[in-house]
């Protein structure tokens, strides 16, 4: 049996500040399973959006700390995010949508004030068209972002509100304060 090993009260401070969290109404937040396998200590959380009653987006934000630090991080905490939502479409056909898409990530971490570090990562889109007995609507259409970076302060609740919005940007939620009107 494997030693037990104190968890550095850096780490559980940032875990902390991932919990205290509150995210816009539309946006609901949980606790889910980390992996275990990619550094000696890992916490992640889930994020659904939920538009008009209608699941639309989901993605989990995993926070990861390696006391021995990490070359490819340049640190010793790493941010890891994969989210994921419903397109029309003509948007997910947009060859400019993957740059829109990762800028929405880069403007939520500044717009935040999230200092960070190492940044990378891949948009996504997706087309799926549903032939014979296949339910649902013909055509699908997904974007999915997956990022890592590396935070370089310990302002761990700056980097949870970047990622909420990031969310909310994919999801296609209006900015805070502005009413979206309806068709």
């Amino acid at each position: 049996m494997a030693p037990q090993i104190a968890t550095p009260s850096t780490f559980t401070r940032a875990v902390e500040e991932l919990r205290a969290v509150t995210a816009r109404p539309e946006i609901t937040l949980e606790e889910v399973p980390a992996p275990q396998r990619l550094a000696p200590f890992a916490h992640a959380m889930g994020g659904t959006v939920l538009r008009h009653g209608d699941e639309v987006a989901t993605g989990r934000l995993i926070l990861l700390h390696d006391p021995a630090g990490h070359d490819a991080w340049d640190g010793t905490m790493r941010l890891v995010t994969y989210v994921t939502a419903e397109l029309e479409a003509e948007l997910a056909a947009d060859p400019l949508l993957p740059g829109v898409g990762w800028s929405w990530l880069t403007d939520a971490l500044d717009g935040h004030g999230a200092a960070y570090t190492a940044i990378g990562g891949t948009v996504t889109q997706t087309l799926s068209t549903r032939f014979g007995e296949l339910a649902g609507p013909p055509t699908a259409a997904d974007l999915e972002i997956r990022a890592s970076w590396t935070p370089t302060d310990d302002d761990m609740q700056a980097h949870a509100h970047a990622w909420c919005a990031l969310l909310a940007s994919t999801a296609g939620l209006p900015p805070p304060g502005v009413t979206a009107l309806r068709a």
